[in-house]
């Protein structure tokens, strides 16, 4: 069973009890938006202008549509509470002119909202009906994406909607733009994972396996204010490199090696996730090359980045460096993908997304080349989009490094 706490942003000054911004302590995988005084306590609050831009991008393409969002952090985007359902049912049940419905399960007890209606239920009842109470039936209703059959199908037969429909492209495009508290958050969040980096590699010499490394990053996170990892972290040594996926394991560094860091963390929920490639001893002449590669590659997509360039136009400039200089199809896969709450959302830098960059976007840039059973080398960084351009969110260098 999991317990969960209240955790408050924003009003404080209206809610004496609760410290101010930067004393408050967080809870990883709790909080609420939170709150007015109310009766003498503060009440945590759904976020109303995320809850309007999700109905905005609904209504855009299904006027009058309701929608009911399931994935766990888009929940947390909207309403600040976060936690893992197993079986159980929760979602958020948005409607233009209606207040929002939080449907739960009575285990999870959440606090009072200011300005949402809070639909218990408990294990003996029957958690379509719970859901069919709530929607509209004269309305179509958009479904999430990761809502599961056991709930959807019955609800289709009972015909608890006008129809369905896939909805959740609502709430990511959404979740896309970051709103301010959003930008900070992850500024925050990449600086702690500079200063990760910048101990990981305290913890390399020779000897030394990439699970021993591995293994401590953990307590660097939580040293630098991260709940834990955005992803389980790759250290990859020498020939592991040209796995882009290495998974760490007993490989024992030797002096000629590349050291490979893909690395991320969870600060307030928001990710990191940068990649940095240094050497062992002095590298042969031609991973020496290609890291160099790698690096330009790297630069000239994040020189590029501005709004109204497309996805697409950015990868093909990081990989016109790459394939002018003959490793085109050691490249592969795509330039980057979107990050916020997960590591990886949807939308993505690729060839094949015409989409254009737009500000509050944030995505990573990680060109790579890969030589099987030889090196690799990938350098990534974060890019979050203003008005007028970019601000990389990691300040950790690109120049080359050797670590011994």
């Amino acid at each position: 069973m999991t317990s969960f706490t209240a955790c408050y942003a924003g009003h404080a000054e209206e809610c004496p009890e609760v410290p101010a911004e930067k004393e408050r302590p967080y809870l990883p995988g709790m909080g609420y938006h939170g709150g007015t005084l109310a009766k003498g306590r503060c009440m945590a609050h759904v976020d109303d202008q995320r809850v309007t831009r999700v109905l905005d991008a609904l209504e855009a393409q299904h006027p009058g549509a309701q929608l009911l969002v399931n994935d766990p952090w888009s929940i947390y985007y909207l309403t600040g509470f976060y936690a893992d359902m197993f079986e159980r049912f929760c979602g958020v049940l948005l409607e233009r002119g209606s207040e929002p419905v939080i449907l739960v399960n009575a285990l999870h007890q959440l606090p009072e909202y200011d300005n949402t209606r809070v639909a218990y239920h408990t294990d003996t009842d029957v958690v379509t009906d719970a859901i069919a109470r709530e929607v509209d039936p004269s309305k179509p209703l958009g479904i999430d994406t990761v809502m599961r059959s056991g709930f959807l199908m019955p609800l289709m037969d009972r015909h608890a909607a006008s129809e369905f429909f896939l909805g959740d492209f609502a709430v990511t495009a959404a979740r896309t733009h970051k709103d301010a508290a959003e930008q900070e958050l992850m500024r925050a969040s990449s600086a702690a994972n500079d200063a990760v980096m910048a101990d990981a590699i305290k913890l390399v010499h020779e000897g030394v396996t990439e699970r021993e490394i591995a293994d401590q990053m953990l307590g660097l996170y939580r040293k630098h204010d991260c709940e834990g990892f955005s992803f389980p972290p790759i250290v990859s040594f020498g020939a592991n490199a040209g796995d882009p996926h290495h998974e760490p394991d007993d490989t024992v560094l030797k002096r000629g090696d590349v050291v490979l860091f893909d690395i991320g963390g969870r600060h307030r929920n928001y990710c990191s996730d940068m990649t940095r490639t240094f050497f062992w001893g002095e590298p042969d002449e031609e991973t020496a090359r290609i890291y160099d590669i790698v690096r330009r590659a790297n630069e000239a997509a994040e020189a590029l980045i501005a709004p109204g360039v497309r996805m697409c136009d950015l990868d093909r400039a990081a990989r016109d460096v790459i394939e002018d200089a003959g490793y085109g199809k050691y490249f592969t896969h795509r330039l980057g993908h979107s990050i916020g709450l997960q590591d990886h959302e949807p939308g993505d830098v690729s060839l094949v997304n015409e989409q254009v960059v737009e500000p509050g976007m944030t995505f990573s840039i990680e060109p790579g080349i890969y030589l099987p059973g030889r090196t690799g080398v990938r350098i990534e960084d974060l890019a979050l989009v203003t008005e007028t351009g970019v601000e990389i969110l990691n300040g950790y260098p690109h120049d080359p490094v050797c670590l011994d």
